[in-house]
């Protein structure tokens, strides 16, 4: 397998995270799997840059003297929003050249100001959703997902986000194993804020393998209030409970009553994080039927009660 060279692009009011998030992840498959990737940072004229949290980045080499890669990663931050227009210029022809053309946070501001998201699915940071779709209205804009990936060109959301789009990556070049270790080590954080579909019972890299089990998983996530006993979800799987069962741990790394657990409490988590629904109402959305069930739920799995976790965890109102 030839090498592959994951270029990421340093200006002035870079978000750190946005950069460090995927490199870790690229460097710790790269561990994994040495020679499979030539991780490369680099700048307009490959002087220092100064991130938006202050931090000073020295990238690698200039711009210019950078051949094309096979990944080419702009990330998001403060200098996204008024560009040097020669930054724009090289990601205008440069980006296209690349293999994989991949945006996180509002890197994607970057990329549809290089009219390289005319016609395209992509999603960037919530917060800048609307603007980004009005700025660029050839642009199909998506807030919801943690990433998109519509061709060669992927996006990712909000600053950490750009960590689950970077495992996705390595699990699309080394395979699920290698991209599930590289998360465990990483002990990546799920809950994030925001009006995004950020919350998942397992990481991208846990999907299962076979099509009928990815549909039940995906099914379960839409549905946690259904009937989710094994039977009726080996039922939808064409397949006996037990090979079911056994199939989806194999596949999984859990068993289908706890992929349904988490679920569920995601599912209640999100509701009481940004809603203002009552909790007997988000206990049967959720699946738990009673406002008692899910109350054991949480002090079980979170040491807390629904109504204080929606204290300390609801955002505040914006006034």
């Amino acid at each position: 397998m030839a090498q592959r060279t994951v270029l990421t692009v340093l200006f002035d009011g870079v978000q750190s995270l946005d950069v460090t998030g995927p490199l870790e992840v690229f460097t710790g498959a790269e561990k994994l799997a040495p020679g499979t990737y030539d991780l490369r940072t680099a700048a307009l004229d490959g002087t220092p840059v100064r991130t938006s949290s202050g931090l000073t980045v020295v990238p690698d080499l200039a711009l210019a003297a950078v051949p094309d890669p096979h990944t080419l990663l702009v990330p998001g931050g403060h200098g996204t929003r008024a560009p040097d227009p020669r930054l724009t210029d090289w990601v205008r022809t440069h980006g296209p050249r690349a293999e994989r053309l991949v945006s996180v946070c509002t890197g994607a501001v970057l990329l549809a100001r290089a009219g390289l998201l005319d016609g395209r699915r992509v999603t960037t940071h919530w917060a800048y959703s609307d603007k980004l779709a009005r700025d660029h209205p050839a642009v199909e804009v998506d807030p919801d997902p943690i990433y998109i990936r519509d061709g060669p060109v992927a996006t990712s959301a909000g600053v950490t986000s750009g960590i689950d789009l970077a495992l996705a990556l390595v699990e699309e070049d080394l395979g699920r194993d290698v991209a599930l270790t590289v998360a465990r080590h990483l002990v990546v954080f799920l809950r994030r804020p925001g009006n995004q579909a950020q919350f998942s019972a397992q990481l991208a890299a846990q999907t299962a393998q076979r099509e009928p089990l990815r549909e039940v998983q995906q099914w379960i996530t839409e549905h946690p209030a259904a009937d989710l006993t094994v039977e009726s979800l080996a039922d939808r799987a064409r397949l006996s409970p037990r090979h079911f069962a056994r199939a989806f741990q194999a596949e999984t790394g859990m068993t289908p009553g706890r992929y349904v657990d988490r679920v569920r409490l995601e599912h209640a988590r999100r509701l009481l994080e940004d809603t203002a629904e009552g909790v007997e109402q988000i206990s049967r959305a959720s699946g738990y039927g009673t406002s008692e069930a899910m109350r054991r739920a949480f002090v079980r799995s979170l040491g807390t009660a629904p109504a204080e976790y929606r204290r300390r965890f609801r955002p505040a109102p914006v006034s």
